[in-house]
């Protein structure tokens, strides 16, 4: 039951005001678990620090007495002792309204952000908003705030890897670097997916599904996935077919199928190198009194969740996003030394596949 406290004479005077207040911090310290194991506290120290050169009995005394009495290292003590933040950045060259309108982006930081947090490390996401967030992001990875950077997005002239390398920051990309220089890196670590076969894989899919005029839409030709989708493309068609540019979105997949149907009328399909693309194709295709796959089959690319809801079901290239998140956060913890070093550190590229649904 609350108990009230009655005012009079115009003033309050709980219970016990006249006793001096003391609060007492309750957290155990080093020293406490240096006691409880019956080591020094030097060497509690080294074994919450992660440092080498404490025999393993001792370690699972001094990991004992830290479970027993709850002891949480000082974060801020601990990064003088280690050099290390226990945070990394991860930086899409991409605006606000892009990341957050597109489900390829949580999926891939949906798989970042679980591996980082299985080995309690940090996500401090950045956004390119504008030219001028490059000097913001740049002043902040060499601040010493983060341990190092995962980068993806990155268009041909983006300053990022620039910062990266200039910060001294240890660094992992999302997609197959395309900036001059790259290719003679031999440190470079990147996670990709094999564009150009998942695109032979779409076109092959409609050339047997016996479709005469295949065109594409394009994402930005800037970035390498999209350039590598659209050499797949004219891999399997034998020669440079029928192009729309896009720009990765519902809106730009729409505008480009309609310049596509105004160029092309006798077309009966389409590979669009995304499924937001392939909506808006769809929707264009539906504005022209079009059916789908009967008059023109269409094929998009990632497998986002939408991709099966859309009418009819999407035939698409799925590509694993989220496990491809979670390999750039594994990789960059392992170049950290956070991470075990399972094996050598080296580039990644994971498979594509075709899904095949209704569209085709």
């Amino acid at each position: 039951m609350r108990k009230t406290v009655p005012i009079s004479g115009g003033s309050v005077k709980p219970p016990g005001e006249n006793e001096e207040l003391k609060v007492a911090d309750t957290r155990p310290t080093l020293e406490a678990v240096a006691a409880h194991a019956g080591v020094s506290r030097a060497t509690v120290s080294r074994v919450v620090n992660g440092s080498t050169g404490v025999r393993a009995a001792v370690r699972d005394r001094v990991e004992r007495a830290v479970a027993d009495l709850g002891y949480i290292p000082n974060s801020a003590a601990r990064s003088l002792v280690t050099r290390r933040t226990g945070a990394v950045a991860v930086i899409v060259a991409e605006p606000e309204r892009r990341v957050f309108a597109d489900p390829f982006f949580a999926q891939q930081l949906r798989g970042i952000s679980r591996e980082l947090a299985a080995y309690d490390t940090q996500l401090v996401l950045m956004l390119v908003e504008r030219r001028e967030d490059y000097d913001r992001i740049g002043r902040y990875l060499s601040g010493g705030h983060v341990d190092g950077t995962l980068m993806f997005s990155l268009h041909r002239d983006d300053p990022l890897p620039g910062m990266a390398a200039a910060s001294g920051l240890p660094a992992v990309f999302g997609g197959r670097p395309g900036w001059p220089g790259a290719e003679d890196d031999p440190g470079l670590l990147y996670v990709d997916a094999d564009n150009r076969d998942g695109a032979r894989q779409a076109v092959r899919h409609l050339r047997d599904r016996g479709r005469k005029r295949i065109a594409v839409i394009t994402g930005p030709l800037d970035q390498t996935s999209a350039a590598d989708r659209l050499d797949g493309y004219r891999d399997a068609l034998g020669g440079p077919g029928d192009v729309a540019q896009g720009d990765f979105t519902a809106g730009g997949g729409e505008r480009a199928m309609l310049e596509l149907l105004d160029r092309c009328p006798d077309l009966d399909a389409v590979f669009a190198s995304s499924d937001l693309m392939a909506t808006g194709a769809l929707r264009a295709l539906r504005a022209r009194g079009l059916r789908v796959p009967e008059d023109v089959a269409i094929v998009g690319y990632d497998d986002m969740e939408p991709a099966s809801w859309s009418d009819p079901p999407l035939t698409t290239v799925r590509q694993e996003v989220e496990e491809m998140g979670r390999l750039m956060a594994g990789l960059l913890l392992r170049r950290l030394g956070v991470a075990p070093p399972d094996e050598g550190l080296a580039p990644v590229i994971t498979q594509a596949r075709l899904i095949v649904r209704a569209s085709t």
